[in-house]
């Protein structure tokens, strides 16, 4: 069974790399919060493959995928959906709004106002939607890619640390190397690779996986190791935030994913090592610094504590 997850996970990661160009790590990245039931934030300049990337996840599983572009004058219906009066039936009738999909594609999500991010960010942590007085639920599997530019503040709503922290993993994608740039040049001489892509997966198997990763085994000294890392990011002097319980469990969640895409049915402790970063540098506040350079100051902060706590035998 493991080797057939593997195989699975493989062809995954295989063909979303064929059209996200340079980019394997953050692609495994995204893997492991698909797996663990997460979703991501990649904070990032526009043009450096965002869109792709979520496109090329839902074309990979063969499932439904939905840009949504954030606005200042987008309504939390505009969202979820509402209801629309049939007069020829006498009835209203719930149409469904974009977040009734299986990727959803999140696009500058800090352009729009708080109350707005709040609809779709308790999608993500409940996996249901309250609307008009009932609850309706999401399909599965189900999962965000949001996006935001931390290089441009003008007309924006910075998320608050408590909807940071919705999201499993913030990642980067960063300019490609000149080989891979000039491999995007050549594969983007007929139009969009990404249009060509073809299901490796269906939904029944991200399914699957998922419950999969929920099984994989992390024992008590791995737990005890990742306490550690959290607790320290609470006594740190340099952070005036630490990581949360949520926060704590997400990381747990996030190590189960690493595993099952290393191809075990357990934990080790570079698992840990390895997702700390991506998992706790937006949960963290370090002190003294403006917002545009928190994220790289907290990541260092995270690597600096794990090279001082001891690595369980």
């Amino acid at each position: 069974m493991a080797e057939e997850h593997s195989e699975l996970i493989r062809k995954l990661e295989d063909n979303v790399c064929s059209v996200v160009l340079g980019k394997r790590e953050a692609v495994r990245l995204s893997i492991v919060a698909l797996l663990a039931g997460g979703h991501i934030l990649i904070e990032d300049a526009p043009g450096l493959g965002k869109t792709a990337l979520a496109k090329a996840f839902a074309r990979s599983v063969n499932c439904k995928f939905t840009r949504l572009q954030f606005t200042p004058d987008l309504l939390p219906s505009d969202i979820l959906g509402s209801s629309i009066y049939r007069p020829n039936v006498g009835e209203f009738e719930f149409r469904e709004g974009p977040i009734f999909t299986n990727v959803l594609l999140a696009d500058e999500i800090n352009r729009t106002p708080p109350r707005t991010q709040s609809a779709l960010l308790e999608a993500m942590n409940e996996q249901q939607v309250s609307v008009e007085g009932s609850t309706q639920l999401l399909p599965a599997p189900f999962f965000v890619i949001a996006t935001q530019n931390p290089f441009e503040f003008e007309g924006t709503y910075p998320l608050p640390e408590n909807q940071l922290d919705r999201f499993m993993l913030c990642i980067n994608l960063g300019y490609p190397s000149r080989e891979s740039e000039r491999e995007i040049l050549t594969s983007h001489r007929t139009g969009e690779p990404v249009d060509s892509l073809h299901p490796v997966l269906d939904q029944a198997d991200v399914v699957k996986l998922q419950e999969a990763t929920r099984a994989v085994k992390v024992e008590d000294s791995i737990s005890d190791y990742l306490l550690d890392i959290v607790t320290a990011t609470r006594e740190s002097d340099e952070l005036t935030l630490g990581t949360s319980t949520r926060g704590a469990l997400t990381m747990y969640r996030a190590v189960q994913g690493c595993a099952i895409t290393e191809g075990r049915d357990y934990a080790v402790p570079d698992d840990v090592k390895r997702i700390a970063p991506s998992v706790l540098a937006h949960r963290v506040i370090p002190n003294g610094f403006s917002r545009e350079s928190q994220r790289q100051r907290a990541a260092e902060v995270i690597q600096d504590i794990l090279n001082q706590i001891a690595v369980p035998s």
